[in-house]
This record gives C-alpha cells, structure tokens and sequence, in this order.
C-alpha cells in the first residue's frame, strides 16, 4: 500500500497561498487518496455488518455499567446497620462516595480525550478498563471511609476515557444515521446492568454467613469475584481485538479498510488525526452549540444523584429488601425498551433527533408533578412516577427520558468535525456530564424527607430547561445550514494534493478530498448539520 510523505501538501491553487503538512490531514486520507473505491449498496452492507460483528459486541460487554448502583444496594441490604451509621451518616456517606467518583471523572476528563487523541484508543481504553476491574476489585476490602473513598476516585478517573473513546469510535466506523442506533446499543447495556445487578442483590440477601453481613456479600461477589474479574477480562480483549480506527482495524483487509473509510465519507468528519491543533480547540471553546450541549448535559445530568439514593427511596415506600431489589431491575427493561424506539425513530426520519429527544422528556416532566402530588399511601403509584422520572439504577439514566442523553450524545458527534475540535468538544460535554453527577446528590439532605418535594422540584426544572436547549440547538443548526444553503459554494480545499510515493519508489502528487483534510464543521462550508 502506498504511504504519504511527510513532504508538504500543496493546493494547486496556489495563489491562495494554501500550504499543508502531511500530518494535518486525516489518517484516512492514507488509504483513500487518489485510489478508486468502487462500493455499491451490496457491499457497503457487507462492510457494516463485518464491522458491527468486531466492534459492537466488545463495546456492548464493557462492564463498568454495575458499578454505581453497588452504594445503593449495600445500603438496602444492610450497610447501614452493619457499620451502625446513623440515618444522617449513611446519607453523607451516599454523598461524599456519589460525588468523589464524578469529580475525579471531571478532573480527568480533558486529560483522557487528549490521551484518545495521542495514542491508540483501543489500547488506552483497554489500559483504563483494567486499572477500573483492579479498583472494583479493592472495593471489598474497604474497611473504612478513606478506602472506599480512592476507590470511587480512581473508578471515576478511568471512565472518563470509556463514554468519550466509544465517541470517538463510533464516528469512526459509522455513518451518521448509524452512529445514532449504535450509541444506542451500547448505552443500553446501563439497562442490562441493571437487571444482572438487581439479581445479584436479590441473591445476596438469601445468603446467612456467621460474621459477614449481606451487603458484604454484594461487594465481594459483585465486585471481587464477579465484576472485577470480567472487567479484567474485558481489558485483555481490548487491547487484543479492540480496532484503533478502520485504517489498522485486524478483521479488515487492505481493500475493506479503504471502502470502510469510503463509505463514512459524506460524514464530512473524516477517521482521525492524531496531531493537536490549537486553533479547533480555540473554535470549540469559541463555537455557541458546544456550551448549549455542555449546559444540557450539566441539567440532565443532576438528576443522576436519584442513582444512589433510589433504591433508599423506593424501600421507604414500604415495600421489603426483597421487593425493592427486584423492582429496581424494571428499571434495566424500560431502559433498554426505550432507548431502542428512541433511536431507531431519530434514525429512520431525517432531521428528528431534537424533536425525539424532547417528546422522551415529557414523561419525566410529568412524573415530577406525580412524585409531589400523589398521596404518600399510593405506593403503586408512586413507584410508577419513581420508573418514569428517576434513574433507579447504574450508570447515567434508567428512565423514559434516558433516550435524550443518548441521543444528545449521537448528536453532538454528528455536529462536530475536525478531531481536536471533537475531542475538545467530547471533553466539555463529558466534564459537564461529571459536574452535574457531582452537585446532583447533594440535593438529598435529611430535612426534605420524606415526600423530598425540594429536590423533585428542581430536577423538574432542570428537565424543563432541557427541553428549551434542544429546541435552541435545532434553531441554532438550521440556521447555520440555511446560512450555508444561501452562500455561492466554497472551493478553497477543492484542490488539495499531496506527495505520495508509489511502488517504483517515485514521487506523484494525487488529490486529496476535502473530507479529509481535517477540518471543522466551520471550515468546511459543505458541512450541514443533523438536526
């Protein structure tokens, strides 16, 4: 195969005085630049489904979904009693552990994307997976606060590189409408968590061992055997299968790579480009629709703090250790029943993917005025507002409205180009991601239980103005394509050419589309944005 130079590129227009180096395009330029790619319907097909096979089940199998909800089971199956807390210390414990595992996830996030972009992703991710099955591990011989507390704190710092290096992948590998469903696959997999983890509690309350209490149980074997053992696992098959990106991946031959990178072309965001360039991280600091995204994430994500506070909830409805065990895996199935309708509507009709998002959030809305208004005797019907409006499980959501951060998530990659814009981007957001899990469980404090009318009202609120921002989203991004509809076509990348040495071991100059030059969603004035 032939390879580019690190000579210069130059445009043949050169009175515009356009001048690339090599390393500021796209790795996939390597592969496609001046070669002809014949793909037609049947094999594009062919492609995708190969690729779904390699990369799908490894990114449905990571693990990391159980971990959160472990504070919330081990409170109800015994926590509380075993290390005699008091009501109040068991609700600052809840609190301190909740937001110790989302700051170290703030603090590391911009750093994981810059790793993302610097090194391999399927390796880097692979490497933060085992340090993660490692702590989870050490989660069962915590015997004190400080224990428990790095644990949290290096769980959190690891995953900072999982949700943003899915990201990342998926742009890589898919095209738009796709990257919407397969966000969605691997997302559901919070809801499958959830279900597994909620057996696995259940099955701990029956067990009676003289000197170790249930909730110890819990840890140990969801943690220690099970949790951790599998996520080192999963590591292992990371760095060993995982693709970095179409242009190395394993299970593709020379000829796939080239019609795998052909066929994500009209994305107009190219695979990747492994170079810092200052001036996309100024534009992503720069660009409005980055913040509107981050503020999104900040306000739905707050009410994330219902994750370790839930099952503690759902029990002070009256129901037993039992009952509330197994109906937080109600929780795994609406996920996964809802993400599915959600995505495969945002995909299947062009241009939905705000409107999708906003009528999933209606439910939590609604439920909100239910949880306040509902007599506290209604257990039934409480524990249906509980389903439509809290996140009764792992991870960032359980609830009809999880459909709108996941496909803010789809939306936000679908909408950014260049790839230090997008990691930048991906930062931002995910760092809101970790600032709104951090303030969302100081919500809960002893003195609004029990209806806890204060903080419902104010995820009520933040759900409000979440809708808001993804209708001021959609305005933006029409208006910008509309803009762009109206502007006679820019040609100022049209003829790139770069050096590349065929097998003679001569020089030739080929062309080099513009998808590929690694521009931003700014610069390149043929982008349009999914709305």
């Amino acid at each position: 195969m032939e390879s580019l130079s690190d000579k210069t590129i130059e445009s043949e227009k050169h009175d515009l005085g356009i001048s690339l180096d090599a390393k500021d395009i796209d790795t996939g330029a390597q592969l496609v630049s001046g070669e002809s790619v014949f793909l037609d319907k049947t094999e594009e097909l062919r492609i995708r489904r190969k690729i779904d096979k390699h990369v799908l089940p490894l990114m449905c199998s990571a693990i990391q979904f159980m971990d959160k909800t472990t504070l919330g089971s081990s409170a109800i199956l015994g926590i509380r009693t075993a290390t005699h807390l008091t009501t109040n210390q068991c609700i600052i414990l809840s609190l301190r552990l909740g937001t110790i595992f989302y700051l170290g996830y703030l603090v590391c996030e911009y750093p994981q994307n810059l790793a993302l972009q610097r090194f391999p992703v399927g390796k880097w991710m692979s490497l933060n997976i085992f340090v993660w099955g490692i702590a989870l591990s050490c989660h069962a011989a915590c015997t004190n606060f400080a224990g428990l507390f790095v644990a949290r704190l290096v769980l959190g710092m690891c995953e900072g590189s999982i949700t943003a290096g899915f990201m990342i992948v998926s742009s890589m590998f898919y095209t738009r409408s796709e990257q919407t469903v397969r966000v969605g696959y691997w997302f559901m997999m919070n809801g499958t968590a959830q279900i597994v983890s909620g057996f696995i509690s259940f099955g701990s309350l029956h067990i009676h061992t003289k000197g170790f209490e249930p909730w110890q149980w819990f840890v140990s074997m969801e943690l220690m055997v099970i949790t951790g053992f599998l996520t080192v696992l999963t590591a292992i098959a990371f760095f060993f299968i995982f693709p970095d990106s179409p242009t190395n991946a394993w299970f593709l031959t020379s000829e796939e790579r080239a019609k795998a990178i052909h066929r994500i072309k009209g994305n107009q965001t190219g695979v990747e480009n492994k170079q810092f360039k200052k001036e996309q991280m100024i534009e992503a600091i720069m660009d409005p629709k980055t913040w509107l995204f981050a503020l999104f994430t900040v306000l739905d994500d707050i009410p994330n703090s219902i994750t370790n506070q839930s099952q503690i909830i759902v029990s002070s409805f009256g129901f037993s250790n039992l009952h509330t065990t197994l109906l937080g895996c109600v929780s795994g199935v609406i996920e996964i029943v809802t993400v599915t309708t959600g995505v495969k509507i945002a995909a299947h009709v062009p241009n939905s993917i705000a409107w999708v998002a906003i009528v999933y959030f209606i439910p939590n809305i609604l439920g909100v005025f239910l949880v306040n208004f509902l007599p506290w005797s209604d257990k039934v019907g409480l524990l249906f507002s509980i389903w439509i409006t809290g996140r009764i499980s792992a991870h960032h959501s359980l609830r009809l409205g999880t459909t709108g951060f996941v496909l803010c998530l789809a939306w936000i990659s679908q909408t950014t180009a260049g790839h230090t814009k997008k990691v930048t981007t991906n930062a931002i957001m995910l760092s809101a991601y970790g600032l709104g899990n951090a303030a969302g469980p100081f919500l809960w404090q002893e003195k609004y239980k029990p209806r806890n009318r204060v903080p419902w009202i104010i995820i009520g609120i933040c759900w409000i103005v979440c809708v808001a921002l993804l209708y001021a989203i959609r305005v933006l991004l029409k208006a910008r394509n509309m803009a762009r509809d109206a502007e006679p076509r820019d040609d100022t990348y049209d003829g790139v050419y770069v050096t590349k040495i065929n097998e003679d071991g001569k020089r030739e100059e080929v062309k080099v589309d513009k998808e590929f030059l690694d521009l931003t969603d700014m610069q390149n004035r043929d982008f349009r944005y999914v709305l």
